[in-house]
């Protein structure tokens, strides 16, 4: 156990400068001792901007000086395409990780993660940052109590009206993997299986559209780059699961829908069901039919309570909520849906 948790940053964009440097600096326990980036300037704007001390342009050269910062964690805030192997390059030199969603581009590589982890004896930890919101906080204790019952359905809706991103590589498939689903759907769809225990796969259908986002258009996230434009602007699919359960899913960046942008869980169980976003419990008690709505929730920084609970992971040497099996399930998940879209048929997980 260390007394002061050092940090390096391995990514220097916006989710970086926006989520997890400021969180980890407003922790006494931690010192953000480095930031590095395959593009030095940007590493070290950043670290001028923060305050870092140190900037590297490779992120094993910040792993490997340990004479200077002896790290104990890394936050990997890289495209999807990188995560698998820094997040085992930094595991392997002995440091814990948080690597953002989603845990990688296949489940062969989330598997080499776990088993690299497995090997170091270090956390490695994925920023599914709803799981930290007072809703699903909060209705993980109903589902716990047994309020719920048996949760045989969920529903996860991830979907903007037009909301392709217009910086970045969100819309690169070689560097992402996928559009909608791997980047937006990934969420709600941690969140529904976190809160129904997270069963294990059995079979999975999917489809993948690209409708919208390979011509210009109304862009309320900036204007995107429609004509390099190589990833799914919408994706839909259904996952079955061993226990008898299912989950249906929704997730686009473009669609022709009324809201501009909806996150969303529902469930279905045999003494309840809920709406997750915003969190309301429908239940039939005494031979009434119940709606609950909490009369209060507070609101939170979801990533701040993430990195914290991050935090103490690695000082305590105790596993936080996001666990290295979860993502190899939720990732199988993923690449599933995409390879039965691909071929047009189920995939048997």
């Amino acid at each position: 156990m260390v007394n002061k948790l050092r940090v390096g940053i391995i990514g220097a964009g916006a989710i970086a400068r926006s989520a997890h440097i400021p969180n980890y600096q407003n922790d006494p326990r931690v010192d953000v001792v480095a930031v590095a980036n395959h593009n030095l300037a940007k590493a070290e704007s950043c670290a001028d901007e923060f305050n870092i001390p140190h900037a590297y342009e490779n992120y094993l050269d910040m792993l490997n000086d340990v004479a200077v910062l002896n790290l104990d964690a890394v936050s990997i805030c890289t495209p999807n395409k990188f995560h698998a192997r820094q997040a085992i390059d930094s595991l392997n030199a002995g440091v814990h990780v948080l690597c953002e969603k989603p845990p990688a581009v296949t489940d062969q590589e989330a598997r080499q993660m776990n088993d690299a982890a497995t090997k170091a004896g270090k956390i490695l930890s994925y920023c599914f940052h709803y799981r930290h919101s007072p809703e699903v906080r909060t209705l993980k204790k109903f589902i716990e109590a047994g309020e719920l019952g048996d949760i045989y359905a969920a529903s996860v809706y991830a979907v903007r009206r037009r909301g392709i991103p217009g910086w970045g590589v969100f819309t690169n498939k070689d560097l992402q993997g996928g559009g909608a689903l791997i980047d937006i759907g990934v969420h709600m769809l941690d969140t529904a299986l976190y809160l129904m225990g997270y069963p294990e796969p059995d079979t999975v259908l999917g489809v993948t559209y690209e409708k919208l986002g390979k011509r210009p258009g109304v862009g309320l996230l900036g204007k995107w780059d429609w004509e390099n434009f190589s990833v799914e602007d919408m994706a839909r699919g259904m996952i079955t699961f061993k226990n008898g359960a299912s989950i249906t899913l929704d997730a686009a960046f473009a669609a022709n829908v009324e809201k501009d942008d909806v996150m969303n869980v529902t469930l279905t169980g045999d003494m309840g069901g809920a709406n997750v976003f915003p969190l309301k419990i429908f239940q039939e008690k005494y031979e009434t039919l119940l709606d609950v709505t909490p009369a209060y929730l507070a609101e939170e920084n979801y990533h701040a309570n993430l990195i914290a609970e991050f935090i103490e992971g690695c000082l305590t040497e105790t596993q936080p909520i996001s666990t290295r099996k979860q993502g190899l399930i939720l990732q199988k998940i993923v690449n599933g849906l995409y390879h039965s879209a691909q071929t047009g048929r189920a995939v048997i997980l």
